[in-house]
This record gives structure tokens, C-alpha cells and sequence, in this order.
């Protein structure tokens, strides 16, 4: 996680005990796009290594997996480039004091 200035999100007012973070590694969008692409190339060599005439006929002569897998690639590519373009900003601090003590709620029946 990192921490700047310049992650401050527009308009948002950080207290001076506060710090930005970015989710990082931690974004979904970085499981989305690694997924796609994963499959993706998954698509792509399938489609290069076996099709076959009986495929092509399956498919009135285009290569649907590799077609798939590209356009998969293209996809997980934007996502992973999203995530570092426009990063999920947090405002992070401190609990207040008291905070991680437990307390007994059952009486509040």
C-alpha cells in the first residue's frame, strides 16, 4: 500500500492523524483482468494449436477460441490498466482509544 499526497481523493477532507492508501494488489480488478487474461491466452493457444477442419466446421470456418481468447486479453489488459490509472483510494487511521477493548453487550437485551 502507498501513501501520498497525491492520492488524496478529489474533494475529500483527511484528517491530520490520517493517511491515503491505495488498495493495490488487493483490487478486484486485479483479480478480473489477471483471470480474463489467464483464460484468455488459455483460448488463444487452444485456438492456434487444435483447430482442426471438424472445429472449423463447427464453427462455419472461423476460429471462435481464438477470437475469444484475443478478445479475453484485450479485456483482462483494460482492467489491470484501469486499476493503475484510477486506483481505489482509502482514507486510513488509527482506532480510537477504547475501541479494541471488548465489552460485555449482553445486558443490552
Amino acid at each position: 500500500m502507498s501513501t501520498s499526497e497525491e492520492n488524496t481523493p478529489a474533494g475529500a477532507d483527511v484528517p491530520a492523524d490520517a493517511t491515503v492508501q491505495t488498495a493495490g494488489a488487493f483490487d478486484i480488478r486485479n483479480f478480473i483482468g489477471t483471470l480474463l487474461g489467464l483464460f484468455g491466452l488459455i483460448l488463444v493457444i487452444m485456438g492456434l494449436v487444435a483447430f482442426s477442419p471438424d472445429e472449423a466446421a463447427k464453427t462455419d470456418g472461423m476460429n471462435a477460441n481464438l477470437w475469444a481468447g484475443l478478445a479475453m486479453l484485450v479485456v483482462g489488459v483494460l482492467f489491470v490498466v484501469w486499476t493503475k490509472l484510477d486506483p481505489i483510494r482509502m482514507v486510513v487511521r488509527d482506532n480510537e482509544d477504547g475501541a479494541e477493548e471488548p465489552h460485555d453487550i449482553s445486558a443490552l437485551d
